[in-house]
């Protein structure tokens, strides 16, 4: 369906009218009586052309998107963790420096409280889940800097909470924004 999507169905419909447009003109010029099949022509070359726009116009959701290709949409680093309790992946998103404290928050599959060193070691790309779940923006009170978490595969756990911050280790809260 990507041919369809593209600009050659288009191309091929603009030939097509250049062709029933001569052959509408010879047909003018010899009388040859071609006219219910000429109109036939141009109304089935419009119903192609309205069809075309139409699945063009149509917005899908491509669940094979890779995940290289999702963390070019985002801006700052994007890494990606497994929980050791439920083994649910999950993905964080910095918004402008590395992690420099311990992160404690709950797990976004399981609720479980857990601690992300500053140097963590990350999961295999191989293994992520292609479905993500909603983003959650988290900011901190103290220092002003925000993270995003996702769920990789599953729906985020209602209790989701970050509760210091990785970039000055402020031990409170962060505001959900």
């Amino acid at each position: 369906m990507n041919w369809v999507k593209s600009k050659g169905p288009f191309v091929i419909l603009i030939v097509l009218g250049f062709w029933i447009l001569f052959f509408s003109l010879w047909d003018v010029v010899s009388d040859k009586g071609w006219i219910n099949i000429i109109l036939a022509s141009y109304t089935l070359l419009l119903i192609l052309a309205v069809v075309f726009i139409i699945i063009r116009s149509i917005k899908t959701f491509d669940v094979s998107e890779s995940v290289e290709e999702f963390e070019k949409t985002l801006k700052g680093r994007l890494f990606h963790f497994r929980c050791p309790i439920c083994d649910g992946f999950f993905a964080i998103k910095k918004s402008k420096h590395d992690n420099k404290k311990i992160m404690k928050m709950n797990c976004p599959d399981c609720g479980t409280l857990g601690v992300i060193p500053p140097h963590s070691t990350m999961i295999i790309e191989e293994e992520i889940p292609e479905k993500k779940s909603i983003g959650v923006n988290f900011r901190c009170l103290s220092c002003g800097e925000g993270i995003t978490v996702w769920a990789e595969g599953a729906e985020l756990h209602p209790n989701l909470n970050v509760y210091t911050c990785p970039y000055c280790g402020t031990e409170q809260t962060m505001e959900q924004s």
